[in-house]
């Protein structure tokens, strides 16, 4: 039995045409993960794993749907005794703690908002979560640097009426979530929940101001059926590993919704930080199906002496959250025999183009558009651009919306539709080759502009990354009087290389010979770790700073 076939008509198709011109989600009225995806698997097969959860400390647990059908009832019930309404919005610091998924599945239960956070946010960052969106209540974990960051948030934040801690040891100065939750009775659900009620909110960072409350309700889990079954082809009672923070909208699109549609089990791995030769130790043993981690940790494995048997389990490879070399792809594919399959997408949504399996694989490319959405590149006047034309990707919506994508923004009390015009921009540049691929070039905002010429970051770090003594490198603008701005490469040296001006002039002259000459980083600059959030996106505001003199 696969819960899929509740919701579309066809799951399998013959080639990339066929699937565009037949793909098809049927969207239930009243749509409920909890009940509809959750409890049903509890229901049809009790026993089918959910959650494999290990961390470095030797901990594992694994919980199958009856297990988290029951929980999730219970953290329901004392949610409840806390004053927790339908249409409340409560916040988690969790990491990937197995308590995420508990909370999570309860929450959406009843009707009530998760709002995911990182556990990288200081005081300031997560007080201002809290403010605007209305935040109740706020679950952490018990981490001494996350501890700290709390210790006074309700002085600060009126809406804040609880902080309930999840840890293995008792708690006393918070809500102690693990030993007072087990005791409560379980609470089924609310009834009456609409499909476009909220149900999850991810904040997303941009480059100036504060970060958006993005604001999906209670279908996005029916789009990430692209991204389970097409983008990262998990397998029914397979094992899938997408390593990502909870606090992130990667861990909705890898760890939960779709995954669980398409009845895999998630590897919840959750370490502290993270270091390749744990991971790869895990990756041994517990032998995943189907794997997605972003580029960079995908080239850092391969650095530190990933070899085919640390894979040899899983059947297909994955990556989004930032564009991936050719490359690290196919050097990926002379240690394992497969190649990365790339997905490119938004916290707003879903998978908005892909390598789906009835591609062949263009290494650097973003691969083609999911027939989920009406995706196009366009100019800055609206109008189509010609193949090879370097434009903004944008999608156009129906009025009803679209299944997988949000359906508001709020900044500060500022609630609005980003597609009121049936127009969703992306803010991300691309072009299309002849064959109909895409081809990433940046963010609008990353975007150089020198002398004339728009440069984005990710071809000239694809390029610095391939030299031996780069382990990785960020690409940002530095500006100039004379130019507007210069390229300033940010530099990780690999271990046995030093900064010196030979280096410094060494790549800048490999730059200009594997790329177009006017793209070499006239300012190279070396430090020890490039800032990442947990889920491998390079935080390129944090090294603009490092850039001006």
């Amino acid at each position: 039995m696969e819960l899929i076939n509740y919701y579309l008509p066809r799951t399998e198709f013959d080639s990339y045409e066929d699937f565009v011109k037949n793909f098809r989600i049927d969207v239930p009225e009243g749509f409920d993960f909890a009940r509809d995806i959750v409890d049903k698997w509890a229901e049809l097969e009790p026993e089918k794993v959910a959650v494999v959860y290990c961390n470095d400390e030797g901990t594992e647990k694994i919980i199958t749907f009856a297990e988290v059908s029951e929980l999730s009832k219970r953290a329901a019930t004392y949610f409840l005794s806390l004053g927790i309404k339908p249409g409340d919005r409560v916040l988690t610091l969790l990491r990937r703690r197995w308590e995420y998924w508990i909370c999570a599945v309860a929450l959406h239960r009843m009707g009530a908002v998760v709002v995911p956070a990182s556990i990288q946010l200081t005081t300031k960052d997560i007080a201002y979560r809290v403010r605007v969106s209305g935040a109740k209540l706020l679950i952490s974990i018990d981490d001494p640097f996350v501890m700290e960051q709390i210790k006074n948030l309700k002085e600060s934040c009126p809406t804040l009426e609880n902080i309930a801690v999840v840890s293995d040891k008792p708690q006393s100065e918070y809500l102690d979530f693990d030993r007072e939750f087990i005791r409560c009775e379980k609470h089924e659900s609310y009834s009456g929940h609409k499909n476009t009620d909220e149900m999850i909110i991810y904040f997303t960072s941009g480059t100036t101001g504060y970060p958006k409350m993005a604001i999906h309700n209670r279908t996005y889990p029916l789009g990430h059926i692209i991204t389970a079954r097409y983008m990262q082809r998990v397998q029914n009672n397979g094992l899938h590993l997408t390593q990502a923070d909870s606090g992130w909208a990667k861990f909705g699109w890898g760890n939960i919704y779709g995954q669980w549609i398409c009845g895999t089990a998630i590897l919840g791995y959750d370490p502290v930080r993270f270091h390749t030769h744990n991971i790869m130790e895990v990756l041994e043993k517990y032998k995943p199906t189907s794997l997605c981690i972003p580029p960079t940790m995908y080239r850092f494995l391969m650095h530190d002496g990933l070899m085919k048997k640390h894979v040899e389990s899983v059947k297909w490879f994955s990556t989004a959250g930032e564009p991936l070399s050719g490359e690290v792809n196919n050097k990926f594919y002379e240690i394992s025999g497969h190649y990365i399959h790339e997905g490119f997408g938004q916290s707003e949504g879903t998978p908005i183009t892909c390598g789906f399996e009835w591609l062949p694989i263009r290494p650097s490319s973003m691969g083609k558009p999911s027939p989920l959405y009406n995706v196009a590149i366009v100019r800055s006047d609206g109008t189509l651009c010609d193949r090879g034309e370097e434009g903004e990707i944008v999608m156009y919506v129906g009025k009803g919306g679209q299944v997988g994508l949000l359906s508001a923004y709020s900044v500060e009390g500022d609630t609005y539709c980003p597609f009121a015009d049936g127009v969703y921009h992306t803010g991300d540049v691309a072009y299309e080759d002849e064959e109909g691929y895409y081809w990433y070039v940046g963010r609008n905002d990353d975007m150089i502009k020198s002398s004339g010429y728009r440069i984005g970051p990710f071809e000239i770090e694809s390029v610095l990354n391939t030299h031996e003594a780069v382990k990785e490198s960020a690409i940002i603008g530095c500006p100039d009087e004379l130019r507007g701005q210069i390229i300033c490469a940010v530099i990780v040296l690999t271990n046995g290389y030093e900064p010196s001006d030979e280096l410094t002039k060494e790549l800048q002259n490999y730059v200009k010979k594997l790329t177009a000459p006017y793209k070499y980083p006239r300012k190279i600059i070396y430090i020890d770790a490039i800032p990442k959030t947990t889920s491998g996106k390079i935080i390129r505001k944090d090294l603009r700073p490092l850039v001006v003199d």
